[in-house]
């Protein structure tokens, strides 16, 4: 298979890269170095995705799977594991994961392949929470959103969108009537935030995507006005807050 020989090929050119005789910047790297441009190369494929950019989306899965080989030398020279074993440990997973489909079982519906799969993992990890496999580090929203699709998938959630509605009105309320301190504001603004995202769930909206959407919106209409203000001779700094609204809603 060709896709074979590529990726062998990709491995040898970083275990090169590596060497003594190899590139001084890649010797220097260790898996602490490497962690943001992990996460840089895992945002580029989503701007890809989300620009429908095909061409550059085969360019970033490149560059994210260089990662993944990159990683898996570092391990290689510390004895850890190896490209091999990174591969057969996701075979391995992904087949003990879908029994309904590798071990011939029943046929599953979506909803209970995604409680099938959360049950394995407790199982087979030995997890004590449904909520350990949640990564610390992923960004806020879409760890709120996890933890509310783990623990929905268990049950434990609100049967109508109405009832979380509520819990949002009752948030809202008990920040309104935490102004004593700083971090009474803070405690009670994060389970507003973390109700919205609930409610959100239940209307199906993705809370992260979402905001993404907004903060773009709000970033070319911002442009727009910049460019407006250039094009008057204006100084934003000069304008006044009637100026600038007149102009936001100019270019809406």
């Amino acid at each position: 298979m060709q896709v074979s020989k590529s990726f062998e090929r990709l491995i040898e050119i970083m275990a090169t890269l590596r060497s003594k005789e190899g590139c001084p910047w890649d010797r220097e790297q260790t898996h602490e170095s490497l962690v943001p441009y992990c996460i840089e190369e895992a945002y580029e494929v989503v701007q890809a995705i989300e620009e429908k950019n095909w061409k550059e989306l085969k360019s970033e899965l490149g560059d994210l799977l260089l990662q993944v080989v990159f990683h898996a030398q570092l391990a290689t020279e510390e004895r850890f594991f190896t490209m091999e074993d990174v591969v057969e440990s996701i075979n391995q997973k992904m087949i003990t994961r879908h029994p309904h489909v590798f071990l011939k079982s029943e046929k599953l519906t979506a909803k209970e392949v995604s409680e099938n799969w959360e049950n394995i993992k407790k199982k087979k990890e030995g997890r004590k929470s449904a909520l350990q496999g949640i990564p610390r580090s992923l960004p806020s929203l879409m760890k709120a959103q996890r933890i509310g699709e783990k623990v929905g998938a268990l049950g434990f959630d609100w049967k109508r969108q109405e009832d979380v509605r509520e819990k949002v009105q009752e948030e809202w309320h008990e920040l309104e009537a935490a102004m004593e301190t700083q971090a009474e504001k803070e405690e009670e603004f994060g389970d507003l935030l973390f109700a919205l995202v609930q409610w959100g769930r239940h209307l199906h909206i993705d809370s992260e995507q979402v905001l993404h959407n907004a903060c773009e919106k709000f970033s070319k209409r911002f442009e727009r006005v910049e460019k407006e203000i250039e094009d008057r001779g204006l100084d934003m700094d000069q304008c006044s807050v009637g100026e600038l609204e007149e102009i936001w809603q100019q270019v809406k």
